[in-house]
């Protein structure tokens, strides 16, 4: 490669109190209380999982200063942060404009936003009868689309340490059809978007970049599936495609446990494919594991109804996240994804089996994967 590649890494801030939290689930309630509460659903089941460095509030900034430290000196360069607002304002906020802005050393790390504008439903945890109450619509419309990117123009754009990919501050939404559905069809989303950059524009901030969250399977209730992803794409003026997670696109084929390294090779297969179908750039995406279990009510029995009563993967070691992050490294090497960049689904997707920071069971162990296929992000980037 000519350029080092960028690992840029999605964060999940539902670890800190919140107003529609406690509304919804009571005063002080966060997402460790899931974490705490899981239990081992089978025989041989590894629940719960336990934060090596505690059940932290991630809106303090010491706290968030630790997290950013040690995601740099493994190779991590940017935090894609979901970032939820709705009709009626933010959610779960906190985690960037508290911590993360307010974090000693937030120059040791890039960040980013994924507008994570799914509907918000009741999962937390679950119950088998279905369909889940919808707390939190997904879908905005054209006022609350204009607040939602003033507030990201003022507030994270003029930021230092806001990512940008081929000189555009990156921005990605997660879900493109209800933001379709919002602001009232394709013409009018184009509108929206267009009116967009050129407000960032106006504001002397220079170019945006427009990336899209694409997959093939539904996870979350409400999801709905792109149908013709370049032709809609290129409607709409997008730059680029990611992913945000492996079950995404491929179906885990056992229950309750599927193997890892079977699926590395299913997914890592997708790299090429998504290249070769997909007229935009193409960013890939490595899974560190998969175990939704947490968020469904543990008294309730565990059987294979959907999300997120669905597979796990198994034998997601450090060892075998390592070799996946190899695969990654191997195929942007051949120098088709342009820019140089992968995914990682998550630092701290801890209820949904997919985290990086260390546990009790393996330590620092997936985040020194990431430094031993990649090096730290500040050699990288003297590198540069």
């Amino acid at each position: 490669m000519t350029k080092a590649c960028e690992v840029a890494v999605y964060y999940f801030p539902n670890y800190h109190k919140d107003s529609r939290n406690a509304k919804w689930h009571g005063e002080g309630w966060t997402e460790w209380e899931l974490a705490k509460a899981a239990t081992p659903r089978f025989e041989g089941h590894a629940q719960p999982k336990v934060p090596l460095w505690g059940y932290e509030d991630e809106a303090d900034p010491d706290v968030m200063a630790r997290k950013i430290a040690t995601a740099a000196e493994h190779g991590v360069d940017c935090f894609i942060f979901d970032w939820y607002w709705y009709e009626d304002g933010p959610f779960l906020q906190r985690a960037l404009d508290e911590g993360f802005l307010g974090a000693a050393n937030n120059g040791q790390l890039k960040f980013s936003l994924m507008w994570a504008n799914h509907d918000w439903v009741d999962i937390h945890p679950a119950q088998r009868s279905r369909p889940a109450n919808k707390l939190a619509s997904g879908t905005v419309s054209e006022r609350a689309f204009r607040e939602a990117t003033e507030h990201m123009i003022r507030t994270y754009f003029t930021h230092p340490s806001y990512w940008r990919v081929n000189g555009g501050l990156y921005v990605s939404i997660y879900e493109i059809m209800s933001l379709i559905g919002g602001l009232g069809g394709v013409t009018e989303t184009r509108a929206a978007l267009d009116d967009f950059r050129e407000r960032v524009k106006a504001a002397g901030l220079g170019e945006l970049h427009l990336n899209a969250v694409v997959w093939g399977q539904q996870i979350l209730p409400g999801e709905k599936e792109i149908v013709n992803v370049n032709e809609l794409l290129d409607q709409l003026g997008f730059d680029s495609i990611t992913s945000y997670v492996w079950i995404h696109h491929q179906r885990m084929s056992e229950f309750p446990v599927t193997p890892y390294e079977a699926y590395i090779e299913k997914n890592v297969a997708d790299y090429e494919k998504f290249t070769d179908a997909y007229e935009l750039p193409y960013y890939p995406n490595v899974t560190m594991g998969w175990d939704a279990s947490p968020r469904t009510i543990q008294t309730d029995r565990y059987d294979n109804l959907g999300y997120p009563y669905m597979p796990m993967l198994g034998g997601n070691t450090p060892e075998a996240f390592e070799r996946a992050l190899l695969q990654a490294r191997s195929f942007l090497e051949l120098g088709r994804t342009n820019p140089p960049i992968m995914t990682i689904n998550a630092w701290n997707e801890w209820t949904e089996g997919s985290y990086l920071e260390p546990d009790t069971v393996n330590g620092y162990g997936y985040l020194e994967a990431i430094r031993r296929v990649f090096g730290s992000s500040a050699a990288r980037r003297d590198k540069m």
